[in-house]
């Protein structure tokens, strides 16, 4: 039975490297995908390189799918119109790496590149022509950096662990974008602080988890983890956000290894000044079918596809019909 601690800090550290203000907080890439058989039974050198692609382009409010026109007539908790979103395109390339130093402890420190572009109507729009505060985006930088450490010494067979480590304000939070307002057009407009790479936070990072045998052929986990911000930075703190993940894998097959994981993501809102305390966290499920490649002892390749089977989010937000993630994973 393979070791299952390196999957599980790449669950904690992968989901997604910033939530989106506005823009569905709740709605970023879940975990995809679980260490391939063989590579965390020894001490060493592990990377992992992975693609995320999360394209947000379906308005909600609560439980449901609503118009841009019917968003525009929707108010804030302040009274104030409602901002319309158009769309937000995330791309997220993170390199992984993690070094086990024995059977009991390791860490996994994940870099993430993100390139991500906004559009928005602003406020007081009819949900299609830009008003007040609309604006196009495009970043393309550094994220906030994670270091989990991990330690699984709590039984014989090293199947129980605990997960603890920082996301740390690596990232970029004051980048601007171009105003599409008509009455104040021009570059330098600000983007809000949820859509930039980094939050000027740094959050601590906790979670456990239990994997084992079904059978022969089958294995599976559980694993629950929390992030939170440990302080706020310029009038915004995060939300706090929760995820419960559990998930099976079949292993008959020599040349691929079919998986499906069950993702559930439950996120605060965002507080502070400079945050959107209205149309800022919720509760997604994700069902994520996926496999991985083997190509030679040391190395493999993944592919995973998530699709929401509940989506609940806080005012009115963009949410995507799909996540993809594909990756190739590298033992030394």
């Amino acid at each position: 039975m393979t070791s299952l601690s390196q999957t599980l800090a790449t669950l904690a550290l992968a989901t997604a490297a910033g939530a989106v203000q506005a823009c569905a907080s709740c709605g970023c890439t879940l975990s995809s995908d679980w260490e391939s058989q063989g590579f965390t039974n020894q001490p060493g050198l592990k990377v992992d390189l992975r693609y995320d692609y999360l394209n947000q382009n379906e308005l909600r409010h609560g439980s449901g799918r609503i118009s841009a026109a019917d968003a525009s007539q929707r108010t804030t908790s302040q009274g104030q119109p409602q901002e319309v979103e158009k769309y937000t395109r995330n791309n997220y390339l993170t390199l992984g790496l993690d070094y086990a130093f024995n059977a009991d402890w390791g860490i996994n420190v994940q870099l993430p590149y993100i390139d991500r572009s906004h559009q928005t109507l602003g406020t007081n729009s009819n949900g299609s022509a830009p008003a007040g505060g609309a604006y196009d985006s495009k970043t393309s930088s550094l994220g906030d950096v994670k270091v989990i450490g991990r330690y699984q010494g709590f039984t014989p067979q090293h199947n129980v662990g605990i997960l603890f480590g920082l996301k740390l304000p690596t990232g970029n939070y004051t980048k601007t974008g171009i105003s599409t307002d008509p009455t104040n057009p021009g570059d330098g407009a600000p983007i809000d602080r949820g859509l930039q790479p980094g939050t000027g936070t740094t959050d601590a990072i906790l979670g456990a988890y239990f994997f084992d045998s079904l059978s022969r052929n089958w294995d599976y986990f559980a694993q629950a983890m929390v992030q939170t911000a440990l302080n706020s930075k310029d009038d915004y703190r995060p939300g706090t956000g929760y995820n419960l993940n559990v998930g099976v894998r079949y292993m008959g097959y020599a040349a691929a290894m079919p998986q499906l994981q069950l993702n559930t993501r439950y996120v605060e809102h965002d507080r502070g000044a400079s945050a959107d305390q209205t149309s800022t966290g919720g509760t997604l499920v994700y069902l994520s079918p996926g496999v991985v490649v083997p190509v030679t002892k040391q190395a493999s390749v993944y592919g995973f596809v998530q699709l929401p089977v509940y989506q609940y989010v806080r005012g009115v937000q963009l949410t995507p019909r799909y996540t993809l993630s594909v990756g190739a994973r590298f033992a030394f």
